[in-house]
């Protein structure tokens, strides 16, 4: 199995890069293909690679910033990273690639490189919230600001299949994030979706609220890019905001500073859970390839975390099995008039 990995992804590239395919190489104990401008990473490999780990790198000499937008940067800098890696998938020489730059750049490419699973209409990009008593697959979470009904339908699907494969639920709930539990709530988009994610054959147990998908009442919940991306921004600052106020409640005084030095374990355990590095990247389901995007701010510690998702990711068969289920899905959709 070889993984590729975007050399120039990360806001601090390509340190943290460098650290995560060297890292990868030695557990793994097999090549991780690191791509991106070679003047600037091979000094890097060569100080770091101390251990002689099976990394490889591959010439990019193009690199698309944070700052480009997606479609005028990777046509202007057609050897940019991304798409030199992801070449390399479609060519078979990789089964994975991971990146931690530019997101709707990723999408972009990755499209116009891979292609979309034969019958998806769109991909989606997808989240792992952490919410009570495990995690919930979240998507779309930013590719898709404007949906129809049976977008929503296949991301139930997707989701539901990472699901199964990468957190090991054997029947996901799926639930459809809307205002209210009852049916019939929502908007127009969550009102005519509900009754097809109810004869999807999936696991629907109906709509959800956002109290209902913290507290783990779902596995895998839907929604269209726009609503999601909110969703993602809002929980991200909301946590935030209550671990600024905790450090300054614990800091506060004598008697609380003792308080927290007896808690560390448990500070400890639940920084460890919220911890976006732990999931490390989002995977763009629908790509007719395994595409994983992690954060710009992401480490080394996050991105050797991407790597590992990927390669648990191609070890489970999650492509196959994502192209069997879509397939089946189209199949059912074409018999259905008839019967």
């Amino acid at each position: 199995m070889t993984i590729v990995l975007d050399g120039m992804g990360s806001d601090a590239y390509p340190d943290p890069e460098v650290q995560a395919a060297i890292d990868a190489a030695i557990h793994f104990d097999e090549e991780i293909l690191l791509v991106g401008n070679e003047t600037i990473l091979r000094p890097k490999l060569e100080n770091l690679n101390t251990s002689k780990a099976p990394v490889r790198l591959i010439h990019a000499p193009d690199l698309i910033e944070m700052s480009d937008k997606a479609v005028d940067g990777a046509r202007k800098k057609p050897q940019n990273s991304m798409a030199v890696g992801l070449q390399l998938v479609k060519s078979g020489e990789a089964q994975a690639f991971v990146t931690a730059g530019n997101t709707g750049a990723a999408m972009f490419n990755g499209l116009r490189t891979l292609g979309r699973i034969p019958g998806v209409l769109r991909p989606a990009l997808t989240a792992i919230f952490p919410v009570k008593n495990g995690r919930c697959v979240v998507l779309d979470i930013g590719a898709n600001v404007d949906c129809r009904p049976e977008f929503l339908v296949q991301f139930a699907i997707m989701g539901s299949i990472y699901c199964q494969k990468i957190l090991n639920v054997p029947h996901p709930r799926i639930g459809l994030l809307s205002n209210g539990e009852e049916a019939g709530k929502g908007n127009q988009l969550v009102k005519d979706t509900y009754p097809l994610l109810s004869n999807s054959g999936i696991n629907f147990i109906g709509n959800v609220e956002g109290k209902e998908l913290f507290g783990g009442h779902a596995d895998v919940v839907v929604t269209d890019g726009f609503t999601g991306n909110v969703l993602l921004k809002a929980s991200e600052a909301v946590a935030k905001l209550m671990s600024d106020w905790l450090k300054e409640e614990l800091t506060a005084t004598l008697p609380n500073k003792i308080g927290a030095a007896l808690a560390r374990p448990a500070f400890r355990s639940l920084k460890k859970r919220m911890d976006p590095g732990e999931v490390g990247a989002a995977p763009l389901l629908g790509i007719d390839g395994l595409v994983f995007v992690g954060h710009g701010r992401s480490d080394a510690r996050a991105l050797f975390s991407a790597i590992k998702v990927a390669h648990h990711a191609v070890q489970v068969g999650l492509l196959d099995t994502m192209r069997t289920a879509i397939k089946q899905q189209l199949s059912e959709q074409s018999v259905s008039p008839s019967a």
